[in-house]
């Protein structure tokens, strides 16, 4: 009960610096939550067209069953292709049918007979999309090759910049929350270094003097990062709606969270964040254990420092 008084009371007698501590240690995480969901989220993104048909090649009428079921073994031979879906004219007409039920008079002008037969291929890594390509470009038959490579590789650009200016925004501000919390923990040892020196004197152990200094910059990591979360979690709130209906059709895992127990309405049919309660709590875990690990170096660090035991 007397340290965590004498914890307090010592928070109390420098409340700029502890407040300037907690700030960076918020920025800090939340910078670190901004980047796991844009990650999480472009990263969904990608698997969701990595397992759509990627190439989708439109058949003359002229082009026989043989001659596509040999072209289909071609495809299977090179190994690089993960899915094929043959759609025939009368499929084709189904799905036509479908997209457009809510206009009559496009169902009326169009059969099957003028629709083409296609193949729709998956590749099982973005890389073969040109090569595939290539294939189907020197098949005779064929009147279209269409396929979403620069998409995929706009997202595969995408995933791999957040990734990497990710880690590299998330170690500075690291190494940022380390510096000040060794900073504000060496002033405060500065400051009672007299009372240090006393206590050592009376036989106080090393845990003994060292402890309340550790607990106090694990206390700026802790509430850091619960804060840094929250302005985070704000954000994905906030920015949900206006990019679901920015990327309206891509069906992401559906999410269903719960903000102070409460279900938000508009996030029951969420196309974009898919970003589950149980990865929002593993995540808040996380940081609040990265913020007690941060703020406990940092203070290990200053009493490295600046006591000499």
């Amino acid at each position: 009960m007397s340290k965590s008084f004498n914890i307090w009371h010592h928070i109390r007698r420098s409340p700029y610096q502890t407040i300037l501590a907690i700030s960076i240690t918020s920025l800090t995480f939340f910078v670190v939550t901004l980047v796991s969901y844009a990650a999480l989220v472009s990263s969904t993104l990608l698997t969701y067209f990595e397992q759509k048909p990627q190439i989708t090649a439109f058949f003359s009428d002229e082009k026989k069953e043989d001659s596509i079921k040999a072209l289909q073994d071609k495809l299977k031979g090179t190994g690089k292709v993960s899915g094929l879906r043959f759609v025939s004219k009368d499929e084709a007409l189904k799905i036509y049918q479908n997209q457009n039920k809510s206009d009559p008079l496009l169902l009326e002008m169009v059969t099957a007979d003028i629709l083409p037969a296609s193949l729709e291929i998956s590749t099982t890594e973005p890389k073969f999309l040109a090569d595939v390509a290539t294939i189907l470009q020197q098949e005779s038959g064929i009147n279209e090759t269409i396929y979403q490579k620069d998409i995929v590789d706009t997202l595969l650009t995408w995933t791999a910049t957040i990734r990497y200016a990710g880690i590299l925004l998330i170690i500075f501000f690291f190494l940022l929350t380390i510096l000040v919390t060794l900073t504000i923990t060496g002033m405060k040892i500065i400051l009672r270094r007299e009372e240090i020196e006393i206590l050592k004197l009376v036989g106080a152990t090393r845990s003994y003097i060292s402890k309340p200094f550790i607990i106090e910059g694990m206390l700026y990591g802790f509430i850091g990062a619960i804060i840094g979360w929250l302005l985070g979690y704000g954000v994905l709130l906030y920015a949900t709606p206006f990019l679901s209906s920015l990327l309206q059709g891509i069906p992401a895992l559906s999410l269903h969270i719960a903000f102070f127990g409460k279900t938000i309405p508009y996030m029951r049919e969420v196309v974009v964040w898919p970003i589950s309660i149980v990865l929002t709590g593993i995540l808040l875990f996380l940081l609040t254990f990265l913020g007690l690990l941060l703020g406990a170096l940092g203070s290990f660090v200053a009493l490295w420092r600046y006591v000499r035991f």
